[in-house]
């Protein structure tokens, strides 16, 4: 597995890379813990879903210029901490420099997440 991108990405934070297949699909996944809970059930604040599902989305386009333009995205059910999420990235196309990537992230075999995210491929890096 050759990552070019968010090389620096902490995989306690946004993840790690399960599995990539550049510019087709990526698997990444999240243990969440307790720090992650915004109340007493356990509730994991939906931030570090969408976080995921972002990182997710950067692997499968796999480009060190890839940067996030725009996100369509549900949250479909709730996470609670101490599970495992799984954002599962696929490019579904896209046009000169966007690409279109559908992610959908899972706790077992529940959806709690979908999402189609327009990423863009830069020709360098967004502070240069």
């Amino acid at each position: 597995m050759d990552l070019k991108t968010h090389r620096k990405a902490s995989p306690r934070l946004v993840g790690r890379v399960v599995s990539l297949e550049e510019g087709v699909e990526a698997v990444a996944e999240l243990e969440t813990v307790d720090e992650m809970a915004v109340d007493e059930h356990g509730l994991v604040h939906g931030g570090f879903t969408f976080s995921l599902a972002d990182y997710a989305a950067m692997t499968a386009v796999n480009h060190p210029y890839v940067v996030l333009g725009g996100a369509d995205c549900r949250f479909v059910a709730p996470v609670k901490a101490g599970e495992t999420m799984v954002a599962r990235a696929s490019v579904r196309g896209g046009e000169g420099r966007r690409r279109d990537v559908e992610v959908e992230v899972s706790v077992g075999e529940k959806k709690v997440f979908e999402g189609i995210f327009k990423c863009y491929v830069l020709d360098k890096h967004v502070f240069e």
